[in-house]
This record gives C-alpha cells, structure tokens and sequence, in this order.
C-alpha cells in the first residue's frame, strides 16, 4: 500500500475515515473524466520564468558567494519554509543572488543534518525535482489532528486501496482496477482526480479506447515521494 510520510510545512494532512465519498458521484466514466483531462496538454505558464532562472543560474558566481555557510543555510531555510512549492536547485541559486551550485547543494546536505541533530520533527525533502521543508514520518499523527472536525475532505480506505492500484500499475484502465477490487470503480476514480490524485494520461490500444489512469505530482505531494519509484515494495499490487 502507499507509504505513511511526513507533510510539507504548508500542506495539511490527510486520512481514511470511510466510503461515505462514493455516494452521490455520477459513474458515467467518459463524461466525468473528459472535462479531467482539459487542459492536460496546456503548456506551464511559469515556463519562460523558470527558463529565465536557469539562464540566469547557469552564469558565474554572483553576491551570494560573499555569504557565510551559515547565512546560506539560514537563508535556504527561510526560502523553503516560505514557499508552498518544492523549490528547484536553480532557482535556489537564483534567489540566493547566485552562490556556486556546489555550495548550494553542500547547504542543503547541511541544513538536512542539522535538523536531524536539532530533533526538530522537520526534514529536507526533495520532491518533484525541487526541495522542500516537510514535517517527519513520526509526527504524522499529531499532524493529522489538524483535519480533525475541520471539514477537509478525507480520504477513505476504498479510494486508498484504488489509488494504490492506480499508483502501481499505472496506465490503468477502470475495468483494470476493477479486475482487483471486484467492485464498480468509476465513482471513486472521479473523486480522485477531482482531488488532483490522479489523471487521464490517455486511452488504452484496446477496442473501445477505454480511458487511462496515472498518478499526479500532487500524489507525490501528498505522500511525501520524490518519484514513483520510492514506492515501498508490493508485490500484491505492482503489476506482472
């Protein structure tokens, strides 16, 4: 099943309360995943932003090398903590008004130790290519308490166990994680890329051209995964 992980410092966490989700959602596979899939191929409006940061970041040392290995530190930590996003290598250096790639990578190694010597319950992470500020794996429970009564939509174990089919064998079609659960998928497979879990990635080369599922970025979010393959082992669920 999917990993138990720390959330980042400015994402609230998440948890199984039931099936009481799968009620209520319409089962009409094609037309409630059509509209999932719009805009899957739009191009990323910070593109030319972050092309510009590399650009920038790929040129010599600029005043960030004058700062202390301490400062550095303190001013990554600041960054991290600060942004809602992972933060790329790159643009690290750039905000950091471009310190030596090394030494930017040396501060990160730095800054991970010096939490886990602090026995803060914080880590450094890297996800989605960049890095990010995440509460531990052992403050899950504690952390979890802050959706407690709040109204946050929760997950349930039916939509877990479906998302750990999707997670491990993906592309999957509904008919495949059908094949596993042994019950009716589509209710449940909507209300997880209405979450932003999971995705179209496209059709399978089967007649019909049934719809294809895939994780997103915000599922290596959610559980803390820097890529797919830090999926724990599950030689249940992965696919022959």
């Amino acid at each position: 099943m999917l990993p138990q992980s720390g959330s980042s410092c400015n994402m609230q966490m998440q948890s199984g309360t039931g099936d009481g989700e799968e009620r209520g959602l319409a089962p009409d596979e094609e037309s409630s995943n059509d509209s999932a899939g719009a805009g899957e191929g739009a191009s990323n409006p910070n593109e030319e932003a972050l092309a510009a940061e590399a650009a920038e970041a790929s040129r010599g040392p600029g005043p960030g090398e004058a700062l202390s290995d301490a400062e550095l530190e303190r001013q990554i930590t600041a960054l991290l903590f600060a942004s809602p996003d992972p933060i790329p290598e790159t643009r690290l250096r750039t905000l950091l008004q471009r310190p030596r790639k090394a030494r930017v990578t040396d501060a990160l190694a730095s800054l991970g130790r010096t939490l886990e010597d602090s026995g803060l319950p914080l880590q450094v992470r890297s996800l989605r290519g960049g890095w990010t500020l995440m509460t531990s794996p052992e403050s899950a429970q504690v952390v979890s308490r802050l959706t407690q009564g709040s109204g946050i939509e929760r997950i349930s174990g039916a939509a877990l166990e479906t998302l750990s089919i999707v997670a491990y064998r993906q592309p999957v079609t509904k008919a495949d994680v059908e094949a596993v659960r042994g019950v009716q998928a589509g209710p449940i497979l909507r209300s997880l890329v209405d979450r932003g879990l999971i995705r179209v990635t496209g059709r399978a080369d089967v007649p019909g051209g049934p719809l294809e599922y895939g994780t997103t970025a915000e599922f290596l979010d959610r559980f803390g995964l820097g890529s797919l393959e830090e999926l724990p082992r599950d030689a249940e669920l992965a696919r022959d």
